[in-house]
């Protein structure tokens, strides 16, 4: 009877191995998109949870009409490790290497650090978050940069490390003839502890002048900057500029709460 009993337990705890090893991929797309909100979708999952392909949608949410599929296949690697686990993404149209993230508990809290990493994306790819991105139908180029960049959470609070830094390059918009308009960087840099993690914007080159600052305070981003256009240019600048922000004469006034 004993016997009998150990050999079910074992059966029962070998297909349960055996389940979790070979989970398919379609989990994992589940997931993604109750935890995004329907934002994100894998499309045509191929594999399992542990090493797949899909197609990824970018979505307004569930009740968005707009939506956007990315050029090729997202493909991933969950590699357990002794103190946590490694997610590997790379997107066919847009890494050259795989960006790696590593999660890992700690002792009251946890950590999720993201290897160096430089990507570039379609500029077009936002429309499909809706608005006000679907109105601007920006076209271009984006690059991003990940540089020691880690959230440790402890004791009830996130402390933030390193930097990500977003490059828009090129940029052209359907509410404009002048092309392109111009290029962006959108940093976000933290040490975690002088204080919450910072933001600023601020223009490259181009035409319409971007520029603003924020911070992360009470669980959301508080963001204050402008647009603005020189005397020649700001006929053809004019429907970005009434987009952006709030225009105040010449200047349209960015702010998000």
């Amino acid at each position: 009877m004993r016997n009998a009993r150990w050999a079910w337990l074992g059966a029962l705890a070998g297909g349960v191995l055996g389940l979790l090893m070979f989970a398919p991929a379609t989990w994992l797309a589940a997931a993604l998109s109750m935890a995004s909100d329907g934002r994100l979708q894998a499309l045509l999952p191929r594999g399992t949870v542990w090493s797949g392909s899909a197609r990824l949608l970018l979505s307004g949410g569930a009740a968005s009409r707009d939506a956007l599929v990315l050029p090729g296949r997202v493909h991933w690697q969950l590699l357990p490790q002794w103190s946590g686990m490694q997610l590997q993404l790379r997107a066919d149209c847009c890494t050259n290497e795989p960006l790696r993230i590593t999660g890992a508990m700690r002792w009251g809290g946890w950590t999720i650090a993201a290897a160096d990493n430089t990507s570039q994306w379609p500029a077009q790819m936002l429309a499909g978050l809706g608005s006000p991105w679907n109105t601007l139908q920006a076209q271009g180029r984006i690059a991003l940069t990940l540089q020691a960049l880690s959230v440790e959470w402890s004791e009830g609070r996130a402390l933030v490390n390193g930097s990500v830094m977003l490059d828009a390059l090129a940029l052209s918009s359907q509410l404009s003839t002048l092309r392109p308009i111009g290029s962006y960087r959108l940093t976000m840099a933290s040490n975690g502890i002088s204080g919450p993690p910072q933001l600023q914007l601020q223009t490259i080159e181009g035409s319409l002048q971007l520029s603003g600052q924020g911070r992360w305070t009470g669980g959301r981003w508080n963001f204050r900057g402008q647009a603005s256009a020189s005397a020649e240019d700001e006929l053809v600048l004019g429907n970005l500029l009434n987009i952006v922000g709030r225009r105040q004469g010449a200047l349209s006034i960015i702010a998000v709460d």
